[in-house]
């Protein structure tokens, strides 16, 4: 089953007793982390030229101020998924989101490059274990369906609350100093633990039930992932062709090879490769890595347009980006109703072709920028995209995922978020200074400079758009929904188990199945299923089977071995 048993039976997600105050304030708090990253990131990047002239760096070390923080978060990852689904998800959360809160006063108090640096690697190393804990939290507290969508929708509300009120605070904050930027998290991240404290319930079981933490294969990953990200942020420096880059490259390849043979000869793997037998989970984080990676290297290229060539203020250009972040705070109330209609695949199409066409519209862009014709359709198509987009592929990459998975699920999705943006933003700076951006003097010359990066994320945008629709010639399955209900437990105790897709169809190992044994429904006719007695006769009693027909149908005709 993947409803949740973290609450206590008497907050349980139920959709007769309703949303309780208690189901609330957990969103609340859930929603407050995910707000604190995206304040973080959005905050720290229009103070750079202050921490730049305050610490005398040098730009190949200011690089590292954000980079830093990226090879923390997204080296990490993985390992902080796997901990949360197995030391426990209310554990892994409150321990990292303190860390992330020290690590905030610390940042913003020293003054040595070095230990600035250093600050921001471990404030993403902790992200990197609160991020995925937090909507395993989330995935795992309100069921497939209405209620997880509608959660989902509010969720990426404070999502783009913090990354748009990040924007407004760090022009002010930057006015008084740099240091503020880094230390008005700290704060926000100890409200949000202490809310969490009280919050959360203390009910819920570590995941490990006998199995071994695979420490090998931890390691293994690890230490692949934290190597790519850096090979990936240091290539501009160092060049892509040096023997540096290339070795550096090749070590990431072994490692994922000696990763693979682990987890293949694993009891426990880290990793269980059978997680990417789903087709719906692939393609939403191969839209992560398009989506965010596009996105990021757009916010780049747009930031450099607007300041070098057209001379605006950093208040000035992030108030640009402001109709984009409220776009998706707008559109994100009603993710909820849209996904629970359409579902999460036409919309992710939907989004992509929004993505397109926003980049699309900025291609237009000349020396002088012209906002209400060019900047403002953009952002606004940008914001519609990332408001359709991230929550229907949070729900798409987390949907049929058992709960003692949910914490990997979320980590892989977060990492091909980072990992692919910190990829996908090295590839297009690249592209940036190979066509001479850093050297020209013209402002027409250094828009020319800009375009083929501009026709790069385009492209790449159009491919995550393809990926997307390619999920709508999937073979339609028909939704069953089981609303809650006590039998529930009952069937759960006799072995019963009920995948339920958000996407509306059954997940391939979320087939139904009868005291402890699966039978394959994916293909097949389900009303002939029914009416020869493969499913396991009285066990599926759990309530109506709402939404497909042919069960209905058979159910009627079964002489009462199966109610519905």
């Amino acid at each position: 089953m993947t409803s949740s048993r973290v609450l206590r039976d008497d907050v349980l997600p139920d959709e007769n007793r309703g949303w309780t105050p208690q189901l609330w304030g957990i969103l609340f708090v859930l929603g407050g982390a995910l707000c604190l990253d995206a304040l973080d990131v959005s905050m720290v990047g229009v103070a750079l030229p202050s921490i730049r002239s305050a610490l005398g760096l040098s730009t190949s070390s200011l690089q590292w101020i954000v980079s830093g923080y990226v090879l923390g978060y997204g080296g990490l990852l993985l390992l902080g998924g796997r901990a949360a689904d197995l030391l426990g998800r209310r554990r892994v959360f409150l321990v990292a989101l303190a860390v992330f809160a020290l690590v905030s006063v610390l940042g913003g108090l020293v003054s040595s490059p070095g230990l600035l640096i250093a600050a921001r690697f471990v404030k993403g190393a902790a992200a990197a274990f609160t991020a995925p804990a937090s909507m395993s939290l989330l995935t795992t507290t309100f069921p497939e369906g209405p209620m997880r969508n509608r959660a989902f929708s509010i969720y990426t509300v404070f999502g783009a609350s913090g990354f748009s009120l990040g924007l407004v605070l760090s022009g002010v904050l930057t006015e008084i100093s740099w240091r503020w930027t880094l230390l008005v998290s700290a704060p926000v991240a100890l409200g949000v633990l202490a809310a969490a404290i009280w919050l959360i319930p203390r009910g819920e079981r570590s995941g490990r039930g006998g199995r071994r933490f695979d420490i090998p294969g931890a390691v293994t990953i690890t230490a692949a992932m934290l190597l790519l990200v850096y090979t990936v942020v240091s290539a501009q420096q160092a060049g892509w062709g040096s023997a540096r880059t290339v070795g550096s490259f090749a070590a990431v390849a072994a490692l994922v090879w000696v990763f693979a043979a682990i987890e293949r000869r694993s009891r426990d793997p880290l990793v269980p490769f059978a997680i990417f037998s789903s087709a719906g989970l692939r393609r939403a984080n191969i839209g992560a890595v398009t989506l965010f990676g596009t996105y990021i290297s757009f916010q780049f290229l747009t930031t450099q347009y607007l300041q070098t060539l057209a001379g605006w203020s950093a208040m000035s250009t992030a108030l640009a980006f402001l109709p984009a972040g409220v776009m998706v705070v707008v559109l994100s109330t009603r993710m909820g109703s849209l996904l629970g209609r359409f579902g999460p695949t036409p919309l992710t199409g939907l989004a992509f072709i929004c993505l397109v066409l926003a980049y699309g519209v900025f291609l237009r862009a000349g020396v002088h920028p012209d906002y209400p014709a060019v900047l403002l359709p953009a952002m606004l198509l940008v914001g519609l995209a990332f408001g359709l987009g991230f929550s229907s592929l949070t729900v798409a990459a987390t949907a049929g995922v058992p709960n003692s998975e949910q914490g990997l699920a979320a980590s892989l999705f977060q990492t091909s978020f980072q990992v692919g943006g910190a990829v996908v933003l090295a590839i297009v700076t690249a592209v940036v200074e190979a066509g001479g951006a850093g050297q020209v003097v013209s402002a027409s010359a250094t828009l020319a400079a800009y375009r083929p990066a501009l026709g790069l994320i385009t492209g790449i945008a159009a491919i995550g758009m393809l990926v997307a629709l390619s999920g709508l010639r999937s073979r339609p399955t028909q939704q069953v929904e089981l609303p809650g209900n006590p039998r529930i437990g009952e069937l759960m105790a006799d072995g019963v188990e009920v995948g339920l897709a958000a996407t509306g169809d059954l997940a391939p190992t979320g087939d139904l199945a009868a005291n402890g044994q699966r039978d394959g429904l994916v293909t097949g006719d389900l009303a002939d299923d029914l009416a020869t007695g493969d499913l396991a006769t009285g066990d599926v009693a759990a309530g109506e089977l709402v939404g497909c027909p042919a069960l209905q149908q058979a159910a009627d005709v079964a002489d009462g071995t199966t109610a519905a």
